[in-house]
């Protein structure tokens, strides 16, 4: 099943702004060693909104090669025009991939009767399962509860990446939706009080930093151990918070680099942190004793 702790994955990039694949393998095999559940490729920390499409399949099914089977792999395929997320999900569906995270169509706020059809498109191009993903600070358009409902009618339909941070919702979700509709956090500061709620995992932005970690504090979250799920989020916290301090990706690609695990090269329109931010992401880093961790 796509659930635990799942990494929503950083694309790495060469100094010239091509897909670094040597880089790439790389952290795929470092989450593999950490016990992380899936890999997100191409989702909004992979920069998905700067790959060409052609680059976007090519780095899913790279994904895909380089897990060798150790490592579920679960490709973007959002989109906010419903032709090309059709066309992306047409074009993965073969690649071996485990299932899709399909975005809300953002900027043109589709209506209710839009929103049904769109992902009634998606879930008709692929057999394979397909994970809603609700994240209205970037989209303008949140998925209510009543929404995901109807939605989870779709039969390969199996589940939602909440980004809200509305703990509320998971109570609401199940009720609506029945126990087997997979509920995962998109909000790694309130991922733990997610699954403890009854959630069953999340697609972080933190494990790219830190994947024992949060593989750890999602196995015990899950499980209902509420103390020690707080005692390891707790030294987390600090990571969450640092990771936002500007736009995803900014900060984790910057981190990553100071680790050692990948460049920070990044695409226009995003550019490296602000000074103070570099400073705020070392000083993190350094407490937790990340730093220069490529051999950890």
């Amino acid at each position: 099943m796509l659930k635990g702790s799942i990494v929503a994955l950083v694309t790495p990039f060469t100094k010239y702004g091509n897909i670094d694949y040597s880089e790439l393998e790389y952290l795929v095999d470092r989450h593999c060693e950490a016990g992380t559940d899936a890999i997100v490729a191409v989702g909004t920390t992979g920069e998905s909104t700067t790959l060409s499409h052609e680059e976007h399949i090519d780095v899913v099914g790279a994904m895909v090669e380089l897990s060798k089977g150790r490592i579920r792999v679960i490709g973007g395929n959002g989109s906010n025009s419903t032709s090309e997320a059709v066309q992306l999900t047409e074009k993965m569906m073969h690649l071996g991939v485990d299932g899709f995270l399909n975005v809300t169509p953002y900027y043109n706020k589709p209506s209710m009767a839009g929103l049904l059809a769109h992902y009634q498109a998606c879930a008709e191009a692929s057999d394979k399962p397909q994970i809603l993903y609700n994240v209205p600070g970037r989209t303008a358009l949140d998925m209510t509860p009543d929404m995901v409902e109807q939605l989870a009618a779709i039969d390969n339909i199996i589940g939602i990446k909440e980004a809200t941070g509305d703990i509320s919702r998971v109570a609401e979700l199940k009720r609506r939706c029945g126990d087997d509709f997979i509920l995962l956090s998109g909000d790694d500061p309130t991922a733990r009080e997610f699954m403890l709620a009854g959630g069953h995992g999340v697609i972080s932005v933190t494990a790219n930093v830190a994947p024992a970690q949060i593989k750890a504090l999602v196995d015990l979250a899950t499980q209902g151990d509420r103390e020690q799920a707080e005692l390891i989020d707790s030294k987390l916290d600090a990571l969450h918070q640092v990771l936002f301090v500007e736009s995803n990706p900014i900060p984790v690609k910057w981190a990553l680099a100071l680790m050692g695990w990948c460049s920070a090269n990044y695409r226009l329109p995003l550019t490296p942190p602000e000074a103070q931010n570099q400073e705020k992401i070392e000083a993190v880093l350094a407490e937790l004793d990340l730093l220069n961790s490529q051999e950890s």
